[in-house]
C-alpha cells in the first residue's frame, strides 16, 4: 500500500477543504487603490499593486511569482518558465512553461529591470502586505491564493476552453483545475475596470 494511502487512512493528511471566496470588484478597487496610494507616498514601497494585478491575470501563487526571472521569460511567445511549480508528486524540478495573459504580460512590461528576477520580493512580504491591507480595509476571508481561483475562474467566464485555461494556470488534469473554477458569470467582468491593464 502506498504511503499517502496509509496516511489518508490514518487521518494523518486529508483533502484541502474546498474553497470558493473570489474578491469582488469592489474589494479589490479598494486594495489597488491603497497600494497605489502609498506607492505615492513612498515610491520606494513594494509596487503590491502591480503584485496583485500579476497575481490576477496570470493565475500564478505567490511564491512562483517572487521566482519568475526576466531570463524565463519570453514575451515573443507569451510565456514565462514558471520554477519548482507546486505538485504533489514532485516538490523540486518541476519547471512548467505557461501561457501569459496579455493583461499579465502589460504588467512585466511595466516592471523596472533592477535585479535578476522581475518580482524582486519575498513570498513572506507579499504575504504580509496583503494581509495587513485587507484588516485595514476590513476585507474579510480573502488571502492571496484566493487570487489565482479568480483568475482561473474569469478565464473560463470568457469562454476559454479547459486546454487553454491549464496553459495559463499549469494544471495537469481537469480534476485539480476545477477546483479552482468558480463561474459566477459568462462574461469578462474586467471589461472596462479601471485597474486593468
Amino acid at each position: 500500500m502506498r504511503r499517502r494511502t496509509v496516511a489518508r487512512r490514518l487521518g494523518i493528511i486529508g483533502k484541502s477543504a474546498k474553497r470558493e471566496r473570489r474578491p469582488t470588484l469592489d474589494e479589490l478597487d479598494a486594495l489597488l487603490t491603497h497600494f497605489t496610494d502609498r506607492r505615492t507616498r513612498t515610491p520606494q514601497a513594494m509596487p503590491m499593486d502591480r503584485v496583485i494585478s500579476f497575481a490576477l491575470f496570470s493565475t500564478r501563487r505567490q511564491e512562483e511569482i517572487t521566482r519568475i526571472a526576466w531570463a524565463d521569460h519570453q514575451p515573443e511567445h507569451c510565456r514565462i518558465l514558471v520554477r519548482d511549480m507546486k505538485n504533489p508528486g514532485e516538490k523540486a524540478g518541476n519547471n512548467v512553461w505557461v501561457d501569459l495573459p496579455l493583461e499579465a504580460m502589460r504588467i512585466i512590461e511595466g516592471m523596472p529591470r533592477k535585479k535578476d528576477t522581475i518580482f524582486p520580493f519575498s513570498a513572506d512580504a507579499i504575504s504580509a502586505n496583503f494581509t495587513r491591507a485587507c484588516k485595514l480595509l476590513s476585507i474579510e476571508d480573502l488571502t492571496f491564493h484566493d487570487l489565482r481561483h479568480e483568475g482561473v475562474s474569469r478565464l473560463f467566464e470568457m469562454g476559454l476552453s479547459i486546454p487553454h485555461v491549464a496553459a495559463v494556470s499549469g494544471h495537469r488534469s481537469w480534476n485539480s483545475l476545477k477546483r479552482y473554477t468558480h463561474l459566477r458569470d459568462a462574461a469578462d467582468r474586467y471589461v472596462g475596470w479601471r485597474w486593468a491593464p
